[in-house]
């Protein structure tokens, strides 16, 4: 299998180790920085180029787009119109993706957005729990996911790339991440609303904090974002008709307390492994899970868990919360 990588900053090359990972060593790789391409070549003696044409793409089995996010209907659209299946980083602007799903759809063409938090252990222990309807339904939620923006790339100032851009702002790209999850473990709100704000200065012009009221048909759950927190955070409690879940993400457990026995279940996560300047709890597996996700669908062995329109859908609950403030 050939692939090629378009974009080359911390998560192209992440992929390009879970393609590794997954025996793909025919690897070309593309990024308009010669910094990053140097680097890609001394890491992972992939070949780069510093020039890329849609025909390109015909030489390829699979395409990996890691550009910044106002970039990826670009390379979609080539990618589609190449008939290639394609995995792309998770979205923070809608347009162009209407046209770009139709087209994937009359092309017959795999488009695999990242949904890589519902490869974690403990998302998955907490989805199987609510769809199994074994403590009856949801009654509410509420969660919290905080990071420090500068945090995210230590190696360069938060204006060299596109987190400090309001559009792609860090905060705003993250709402869409953690709901990529949420709609799959919970379902669908029917309703979003809520407000963004600037509370703090992490180094760029954007809105840093986000809350969220989503409201579905008989419960109702909170959501906050925040790119100010000096101290990363992800943290859940949930609860059921006949049991209460917590969930922290540095503790590496699920806590079930079920109402019935009065007792306690802790669900422990693997210990994360984590490549060499990410945080330990960042761990690997759950990108290298996605990524083969996307490779036995490309292959024609099953298929990936988020479609284009699931994307689509999604940055609607984004809009809905920016409008309604």
């Amino acid at each position: 299998m050939k692939a090629l990588v378009i974009g080359l900053g911390s998560m192209g090359r992440r992929r390009i180790r879970c393609l590794r990972h997954h025996g793909v060593t025919a690897i070309t790789a593309y990024d308009i920085r010669a910094d990053r391409r140097q680097v890609a070549a001394d890491e992972y003696a992939v070949q780069v180029r510093d020039t890329l044409s849609p025909a390109d793409l015909a030489g390829h089995d699979v395409v990996v787009i890691s550009t910044p996010p106002d970039q990826h209907h670009v390379h979609l659209g080539w990618a589609i119109d190449a008939k290639r299946p394609v995995f792309v980083e998770a979205s923070v602007i809608r347009e162009p993706l209407h046209e770009l799903a139709q087209r994937a759809q009359r092309n017959k063409v795999l488009v695999a957005p990242s949904c890589t938090l519902r490869f974690h252990p403990a998302i998955r222990d907490i989805s199987q729990i609510v769809k199994s309807g074994r403590y009856g339904k949801i009654c509410n939620f509420s969660y919290h996911c905080g990071q420090y923006l500068p945090d995210w790339h230590p190696w360069e100032k938060v204006t060299d790339y596109y987190v400090s851009r309001p559009e792609t702002g860090g905060a705003r790209e993250i709402v869409p991440f953690e709901l990529t999850w949420m709609v799959d473990a919970f379902g669908w709100p029917l309703s979003a609303t809520g407000f963004r704000m600037k509370t703090a200065d992490v180094g760029a012009p954007i809105d840093d904090t986000y809350a969220a009221l989503l409201r579905f048909a008989d419960f109702a759950g909170s959501l906050v974002v925040d790119v100010v927190a000096r101290q990363a955070v992800r943290r859940l409690t949930l609860n059921l008709e006949q049991a209460s879940l917590s969930w922290d993400w540095d503790a590496g457990v699920v806590k079930v307390w079920e109402a019935g026995p009065a007792r306690r279940i802790d669900l422990h996560q693997p210990a994360a492994t984590a490549h060499a300047g990410y945080h330990q709890n960042i761990g690997e597996a759950m990108y290298l899970d996605e990524i083969g996700s996307f490779l036995r669908a490309a292959s024609g062995g099953g298929s990936f868990p988020h479609s284009l329109e699931d994307d689509i859908r999604v940055l609607g609950l984004l809009a809905a919360i920016e409008e309604s403030a």
